[in-house]
């Protein structure tokens, strides 16, 4: 099957979906560092007639209302064996949590891959649903997201708003 793109209207921005028919293959933020640039006003919002798109726009809408903490989509993201067994690992952090970089290369039982550890959370396409924004530097600072700093933080803050009952994180 050829693959599929829709876009969907979150609280923090467009987001742009892809599936290869049975799983979601990327989901970015439009206009963000590495997201796809167009005008958000031209944006036509669909499901692209995709039950499992149909399924990630549902479980993203539970996810912003606090809702839902874990998502049960199929995703399939291509890499090495090194970047999926990372991408896994992200899937393992609960919702509401962070962990650091440091402690990612542990969890992959490789503490001296730290940067490539770093470089493969930053080639995640499929944000949110696999979480790379709970993973943050060891003393704490936000660093590095492709959906751009901000983001990052707005999501933390609502995980933990919805986990823990804590409005703010970072000022």
């Amino acid at each position: 099957m050829e693959d599929l793109s829709a876009y969907y209207s979150s609280p923090i921005g467009a987001l742009q979906i892809k599936s290869s028919g049975e799983n979601i293959t990327g989901i970015t933020f439009v206009n963000s560092e590495k997201g796809k640039k167009i005008n958000e006003d031209e944006i036509i919002f669909s499901d692209a007639g995709s039950e499992v798109i149909r399924k990630c726009m549902k479980e993203l809408d539970e996810y912003f209302s606090g809702k839902r903490k874990i998502f049960t989509m199929n995703v399939l993201q291509k890499g090495t064996p090194f970047q999926t067994r990372v991408w896994s690992q992200l899937s393992h952090i609960p919702f509401g949590k962070t962990i650091s970089y440091l402690s990612l290369s542990k969890k992959i039982d490789n503490v001296k891959a730290i940067r490539a550890v770093g470089t493969t959370n930053g080639a995640n396409n499929i944000c949110i649903v696999v979480p790379c924004h709970r993973v943050i530097g060891s003393n704490g600072d936000l660093t590095g997201y492709g959906g751009d700093l901000w983001r990052k933080k707005w999501l933390l803050e609502h995980e933990a708003k919805y986990e823990n009952g804590v409005q703010k994180l970072f000022e």
